[in-house]
């Protein structure tokens, strides 16, 4: 019996001993220990700002990640007016996503290599006709859902890359904003900044 006693004395000094070792609770405002994580997260979300690549002009993305500036005209529906068309090729993207591509063109260049651009922002009727030739990407085809492309929304590029101009976006385009993120379509790119 005395062996217990002294087990659970131990017990007590180590459970002492750790508690001793927390560290100390931080003095938030009331604000921030009144909502849950999930609450603090999504707001966080909501309000992730851009600064486009010369450094001014912020736009916030929606938690869906749509530049929320567009998201009142619908994936598809963008206006010309919200499109920029990138380095004089004839195709369009959002502002912010445009020039932080026409940037990302002008260093590859400066590098010695070069990139091409075969589609960018899709209109719904031309997202509609991608899935019909190409198949929907759910059923082993190369298209998204319309309505639900990031083309849709003027920020995803296919892109025309040789092996020299792949290995250079996959190691430098996240500087830019742009992340290779379609199994399957190692040409495709999206602006996440």
């Amino acid at each position: 019996m005395d062996g217990i006693v002294a087990i659970s004395q131990r017990i007590t000094e180590i459970q002492a001993t750790i508690g001793s070792f927390s560290p100390p609770r931080p003095d938030l405002p009331d604000i921030v220990r009144s909502v849950s994580f999930d609450q603090a997260l999504g707001q966080a979300v909501d309000d992730l700002s851009l600064v486009d690549s010369a450094g001014s002009s912020t736009a916030s993305w929606s938690a869906a990640g749509v530049p929320a500036d567009l998201a009142r005209y619908g994936n598809g529906e963008v206006p010309r007016t919200e499109l920029i068309d990138v380095a004089g090729t004839g195709h369009r993207l959002w502002a912010p996503a445009g020039k932080a591509f026409e940037q990302l063109l002008t260093d590859a260049a400066e590098d010695g290599v070069s990139i091409g651009i075969t589609d960018s922002y899709r209109s719904y009727a031309a997202q509609v006709d991608v899935a019909e030739r190409k198949g929907l990407y759910s059923q082993g085809g190369l298209a998204a859902t319309p309505g639900t492309s990031p083309h849709g929304w003027g920020i995803a590029l296919d892109l025309d890359l040789n092996s020299q101009a792949q290995a250079w976006m996959r190691a430098n385009a996240g500087r830019y904003g742009f992340v290779e993120d379609t199994p399957r379509e190692p040409w495709h790119w999206v602006y996440r900044k």
